[in-house]
């Protein structure tokens, strides 16, 4: 399952999303009213209820005719996912703004995405939250580590650089990031060069 929050960082959420459609996996999806604005700011782009499938691919650029993708709206907490009964493998919060990380972690679950959160972690399940804020206060720090305790895997939008090398684009470097969730979630992918022990390796590919 995959909950996009209202932190800037929206294309960290379309990387995700455009690998797990692409690698055929069966996606649940819930976005923040907050997020909703954020993709309208960072695209340009709406993202409807009434719409979400048209809305969903425009954003991701895929079609999703076939694709497994179920969407719950934010507000539903009588949604499937609101449940530990309903069957999903794990959580990816991607971006995982301030309010969601501290939401989650003193179990507040005012929307669906908080309270899937919270689901998934009493049910030992994945749980990855990607925080992007920066710099951070005390009390976000300590929610985060509320998290950490409580099982989540705390995985900030901290791109490396050496599958790609000092020039890497901006979409190489979200493709790195995303492609780090996908690994705590146990999916395969190929979005980044992984290091394979050779120094210089990125400059010599790119030359």
């Amino acid at each position: 399952m995959i909950g996009v929050s209202g932190a800037s960082g929206t294309p960290y959420a379309a990387a995700v999303l455009r690998a797990l459609v692409d690698a055929g996996e069966a996606v649940d999806l819930v976005v923040s009213r907050a997020a909703r604005l954020t993709i309208l700011d960072e695209t340009g782009l709406p993202f409807r209820d009434g719409r979400w499938r048209d809305d969903l691919a425009q954003w991701l650029g895929r079609d999703l005719a076939t694709a497994d993708v179920v969407h719950w709206a934010a507000g539903d907490l009588a949604a499937g996912p609101s449940s530990g009964s309903y069957p999903v493998r794990g959580m990816a919060v991607v971006p995982a703004s301030t309010a969601a990380c501290a939401g989650i972690a003193i179990g507040l679950s005012k929307d669906l995405l908080q309270r899937a959160a919270e689901v998934n972690l009493k049910e030992r399940r994945p749980v990855v939250v990607v925080p992007r804020e920066t710099p951070v206060t005390r009390s976000h720090l300590e929610h985060l580590i509320a998290l950490y305790d409580a099982g989540a895997v705390v995985l900030p939008a901290s791109p490396g650089f050496y599958g790609a090398g000092a020039t890497a684009s901006a979409a190489q470097l979200v493709d790195f990031v995303a492609g780090k969730v996908l690994d705590a979630l146990g999916v395969e992918h190929h979005l980044f060069r992984r290091w394979a022990g050779e120094l210089g390796a990125a400059r010599a590919e790119g030359a």
